[in-house]
This record gives structure tokens, C-alpha cells and sequence, in this order.
């Protein structure tokens, strides 16, 4: 059996914005038989399918970001202000997904003021510590995630386009980056992130920020041993102490948002594959309705072997 999936129960979290605008970006234009776009809606339960199938979830939980204001716009103005407006065509999807989601039965959560990600930050955190035979798998595109990571939560993340991911354990992000999941948000505070609009210390970039954490620990500990810094890096972290500490507190996830995890709603053994099937025919998805059908299995005892690297493909 493949040691990263242990036989036990499997919690699959989704950050279902960040699939929804993947697949928006990533598929042609589509419409179905009415002329209505579909191109996001068909990428992304094109992705969920082989979500199921590659990784046999018994429980699946979809969170989805609401209306502004944020909790994170409320501390930055400029967060998030600097992304285009959305586009019309990717709106209107939004609701269609939402109605397939509600027919297939599975559990939607959005909660005003927070984002997706905060949600699955809770949920991931109350799984870990309330059910100890839990594995959970959180899916998204957003590298703050990987701050969750520990010893039973894994991350999926979308490397490029819809196919290429990489299946993210405590061992592999420290491969990558150089420190660990419970670093990164210090990191942040170091590096900022141009994608969400907050800068971090000026003038610090990957590789500083890791040799800096490697050395010290946190974010914190640098102001602790500022004399032993050397003299241009300890400036820099003097003139935008500032700013370093609010871009800590931005790429923090929030994980304890208004929202309780309850298994028994979001077992995968509940989902109603027909009426999604059904929804898919009113869009002319007769593909995924063939996937649907070849590849989707309810979770059984023993788990799916699967790489740490991953295709969630549409073929």
C-alpha cells in the first residue's frame, strides 16, 4: 500500500474558487445546447471527478469565498484590490455549478465576510483534532495553504493548467522551500505576495527569507537577534517591521470561522451520481457523464494507490 495513503477514513477539502477560475482559464469557450457558457463548469467537475476517483475520499466538503468585505480586506484596504473584476461570463457559471453541487448533494459552505480558504482552515483543524483516524486532503491552488500541512493534512496543489498537481507532506514542502509548514506564514512576512496585493519586507526575496528562517525560526525571532544579522538584511528588517507584521497576519488562515464539522453530512457514500448525471445531460456533457460512470466509485475499505505527483485530467 502506498505509505502516503494509510488505510484509514480520508477527508477531502476543496477550494472551490480556486478550481473554478483554473478552470475557467484553462478550458475553451463552451456552451450548451441553450448557448449559455460552460467552459468552467465543465473543467471543474471534470477535476472533481478525478478528485473522487484518484484519491476515494469518505467525506468531501466544497467552500467557496462570499461578497466582500473580508476580514483580511478590513485590516488591508489594498488586498485583494489590485485583481481584475470578474468576468460575466464566469459569474454566471458560478450559479450553474452551484446548482449541480446541490443535485449531486454535495456539502457547500461559504460563510459572508470569510474566505474559502478560512473555512477549510477550520474544518481541516477541528478534523485533525476530533477524529485522530483522519486523514485530510486539502485541494486548492494557493500556496498559503501549505501552512496547514502536518502530519495527517496534505495539500493538492494545481501546478499548471487543470492536470499537472503535486501532492504536498510535511517532507516535500521542506524539499521545496526549504522550511517547514508552520514557517510559511513567516515566510509571507518576509516575501509578501504580489497575488494578493501585500508587499512584505522590501528588499527580502525566497532565498533570504529561508536562509532567515532556517537560522531563526520565525518572523519574530529575527527582532530578537537583530546583531546578529547582517547589517543591510537587519536595515531592511527595521525600516518595514510594519509592514512584515501585517503581511504575517494576512497570509495567516483563519481556523476558527463560524462554521462545525459534521461528517455525517458530507459522506461521499450520499452523493447522488444520478441526478448529477441528469444535470450533465442538460448541458451536452455526455463525456463526463461516461467518466462519471467509469471512474467515479463510492469509497470502499481499501484506498487507491496514488504518486505524490498527479494528473487531474480531461481525457
Amino acid at each position: 500500500m502506498n505509505p502516503h495513503f494509510p488505510k484509514t477514513k480520508r477527508l477531502i477539502l476543496i477550494d472551490g474558487n480556486a478550481l473554478l477560475h483554473r478552470a475557467y482559464h484553462a478550458m475553451p469557450n463552451l456552451t450548451n445546447k441553450n448557448g449559455e457558457p460552460v467552459n468552467a463548469v465543465y473543467g471543474f467537475f471534470s477535476m472533481l471527478i478525478n478528485v473522487l476517483h484518484e484519491y476515494q475520499p469518505n467525506y468531501l466538503i466544497i467552500c467557496f469565498d462570499r461578497s466582500k468585505p473580508t476580514v483580511r480586506q478590513n485590516m488591508f484596504a489594498s488586498y485583494h484590490a489590485h485583481r481584475p473584476q470578474m468576468d460575466g461570463d464566469l459569474a454566471y457559471q458560478i450559479k450553474l455549478i452551484d446548482d449541480l453541487l446541490t443535485k449531486f448533494g454535495v456539502q457547500i459552505t461559504s460563510v459572508e465576510g470569510y474566505e474559502g480558504d478560512d473555512l477549510i482552515g477550520t474544518y481541516a483543524r477541528q478534523a485533525y483534532n476530533e477524529y485522530k483516524d483522519l486523514e485530510i486532503i486539502i485541494v486548492t491552488g494557493d500556496q498559503d495553504m501549505l501552512q496547514l500541512v502536518n502530519d495527517r493534512t496534505k495539500v493538492l496543489m494545481s501546478i499548471t493548467g487543470l492536470t499537472k498537481t503535486h501532492l504536498f507532506d510535511e517532507k516535500s514542502v521542506e524539499e521545496k522551500y526549504g522550511i517547514k509548514p508552520s514557517q510559511f506564514v513567516d515566510y509571507k512576512a518576509l516575501i509578501g505576495d504580489p497575488s494578493d496585493g501585500y508587499p512584505g519586507i522590501r528588499g527580502i526575496g525566497p532565498k533570504t527569507a529561508k536562509n532567515l528562517l532556517q537560522t531563526f525560526g520565525t518572523f519574530e525571532a529575527l527582532y530578537e537577534h537583530l546583531g546578529e544579522i547582517p547589517e543591510k538584511i537587519g536595515e531592511k528588517l527595521a525600516l518595514d517591521a510594519e509592514q512584515g507584521a501585517l503581511a504575517k497576519k494576512l497570509a495567516n488562515i483563519i481556523t476558527d470561522a463560524p462554521v462545525h464539522l459534521d461528517l455525517e453530512k458530507c459522506r461521499v457514500e450520499r452523493l447522488d451520481k444520478e441526478k448529477l448525471k441528469k444535470g450533465f445531460e442538460e448541458h451536452g456533457f455526455k463525456s463526463l457523464i461516461t467518466r462519471l460512470d467509469t471512474k467515479y466509485l463510492p469509497q470502499k475499505e481499501e484506498t487507491k494507490k496514488t504518486s505524490t505527483d498527479g494528473q487531474l485530467g480531461l481525457l
